[in-house]
This record gives structure tokens, C-alpha cells and sequence, in this order.
């Protein structure tokens, strides 16, 4: 999908095993952004440079013009591929460093952060060349045409990142931005709020590059930003509501409380858990909004 002159999406369908016989089907985004050499921002999983080399010899380029790639994040969808890509291309690979452990021993992740079918779903690790700062700007082509700011904006994990192309107005969120009705996976229910407004408040965006929606143009990019502070916040009333009538079992819990937000039952797995219970860490908080924040979002 072609976004702007130099930005190409790949949307990456894969399937997650969670009981037997029964599987999840996702997708993610990959981005293409083209220059005198290519940036690839994030890999989807494992087999997905296939797709990305593809792609990319159908615009008249090679792969091995992939000189950078910027992982949002540590989490397998986005870093499944790095390995194999940086093996065919010897490019760099720039993350943040809250997240280098897990990208540069995907077993630590594993054990740390078990999510069904892991070893399938990535490559391997890979060693990071670049350290990515808060308002830090890379120029891929040094040049300031591809220019990119990068915003810290944890929650979903400590070291994700969003990415400002300020040229086309193009933000690339990765999975700080959660979708209403899906999956919810974040480990700070409070800065995920914090992040997701933070990039609210950017000005001149044009189009919402996430890894988990198709992209948003214009004012339906704000849209499902204010969106995802809202599902944050009722998620959040949920987990309190069930937090003092469930039972001690963490899964029953999550059972409760994934039933009351309209998860569907096979949603039920120790990611979601894990989600549901960053929010039991601020259950102090009646709400993760401000004032400010509602009543922008209730507009």
C-alpha cells in the first residue's frame, strides 16, 4: 500500500497458536520508507522479509538498499524477521535502549515475557547498532527530507517509540496507540494514557501509521487516538469493578473482566492477565484521564 511518494505499508497476516487446535489470526504493519537507501521501520515475524524483499524489487530497488532498521519495539511481531534481514542486507538496526535485553537475547523474552508460538514467530536475535533517544532526529539519507523524530512513548512496553516523518506528516506508532475492541497488551496502563495523548497533542499529522490498524488520514487520525484513551480508561474501570468481587485466580479474573470490555473468550491468555493486572497497580486512580483529557475526548 502506497502512503506517501516514499512511504510503502506491508500489512503481515500470521496466526497465533493459544489452545490446540485453536489459533488467533493477526497482522501487523511493516514500513517501508525509501530514499537514496530504504528504512524499514519494524519486520513483522519470522518469513516476513520474504514479503518486505518482495515488495520492495516490485518498486525497481534491491533489498540490500535497506540500510536501517527501526524496531518501535522488542515484542515478536515487530522483531520476528530482524535476524534474517540484517543477515541478506548488513544493515544497522536502531531501537531504544529500554529495549536492547530482549532484542539481543529473544530467549530472555521468552522467559520473561512467554507468548504462545514464540519460536515460530521469531528469527532469532540480533545485536543493536544504535541506542534511540527522546527527541532525538534521524536522517536515514542525511538529508532532511526523510527526516524522523523520535518520541519515547512507553506503556505498551518501558523502550517504545513513535516515529514523526514531519515531510509527509506521517506518525509511525508502533503499538502505543491501542485499538478499541482489541487485544490490549501494555505493561503501564497510566503511561500508556501518557504516551497516547502526548502524541494526540502533535500537530500536522496527516496520516496514522500503527502496527496494529490500517492507516488514518487527517482528523480520523485524532479520531482513534481519542479512541484508544477512552477504551484505556473503560478497560480500567473494568479490571476495578472485578477486582473486588472476583475470585484470587488471576484467570478467572481475566475471564471476568475480558467478558465485561467485549473480549471474546479466546482472547483469555497470561498476556491479557498481565495487562489487566498494570492496571491493578494504579487501582488507586478511579481514572487514568484528567480532566482536560475527558473532555476533549467526550467533543
Amino acid at each position: 500500500m502506497q502512503i506517501a511518494s516514499s512511504i510503502h505499508a506491508l500489512r503481515h497476516t500470521f496466526r497465533i497458536p493459544v489452545a490446540p487446535g485453536i489459533a488467533l489470526d493477526r497482522f501487523v504493519y511493516s514500513y517501508l520508507v525509501y530514499g537514496e537507501m530504504i528504512t524499514l521501520i519494524d519486520t513483522g515475524v519470522a518469513g516476513c522479509e520474504v514479503q518486505i524483499f518482495d515488495t520492495i524489487r516490485s518498486n525497481g530497488r534491491d533489498p540490500s538498499d535497506i540500510a536501517l532498521i527501526i524496531l518501535t519495539h522488542s515484542h515478536p511481531d515487530h522483531i520476528g524477521a530482524a535476524r534474517a534481514i540484517r543477515q541478506a542486507t548488513r544493515c544497522s538496526i536502531a531501537a531504544h535502549h529500554a529495549e536492547r535485553a530482549w532484542i539481543e537475547d529473544v530467549e530472555l523474552q521468552n522467559r520473561e515475557r512467554p507468548v504462545p508460538g514464540f519460536a515460530t514467530l521469531v528469527g532469532g536475535s540480533v545485536q543493536i547498532d544504535h541506542e534511540l533517544e527522546d527527541g532525538e532526529s534521524i536522517e536515514p539519507d542525511e538529508t532532511r527530507a526523510g527526516e524522523m523524530q523520535v518520541f519515547h512513548t512507553p506503556g505498551h512496553s518501558p523502550g517504545s517509540i513513535s516515529l514523526f516523518m514531519h515531510s509527509e506528516g506521517a506518525l509511525f506508532s508502533g503499538d502505543a496507540i491501542p485499538v478499541t475492541g482489541d487485544l490490549p497488551v501494555y505493561d503501564d496502563a497510566l503511561a500508556s494514557v501518557q504516551s497516547v495523548k502526548r502524541l494526540r497533542g502533535l500537530t500536522g499529522i496527516q496520516v496514522l501509521l500503527s502496527a496494529w490498524k490500517e492507516p488514518r488520514k487527517g482528523e480520523d487520525a485524532y479520531r482513534q487516538m481519542d479512541q484508544a484513551v477512552e477504551y484505556l480508561q473503560m478497560i480500567h474501570e473494568a479490571v476495578l469493578a472485578n477486582a473486588d468481587t472476583s475470585s484470587p485466580d488471576l484467570m478467572e479474573f481475566t475471564r471476568k473482566t475480558a467478558a465485561a470490555i467485549g473480549l471474546p473468550p479466546e482472547a483469555v491468555n497470561p498476556l491479557l492477565a498481565r495487562t489487566f493486572t498494570a492496571n491493578l497497580r494504579v487501582r488507586d486512580r478511579k481514572s487514568l484521564l484528567t480532566d482536560s483529557t475527558r473532555q476533549r475526548v467526550e467533543e
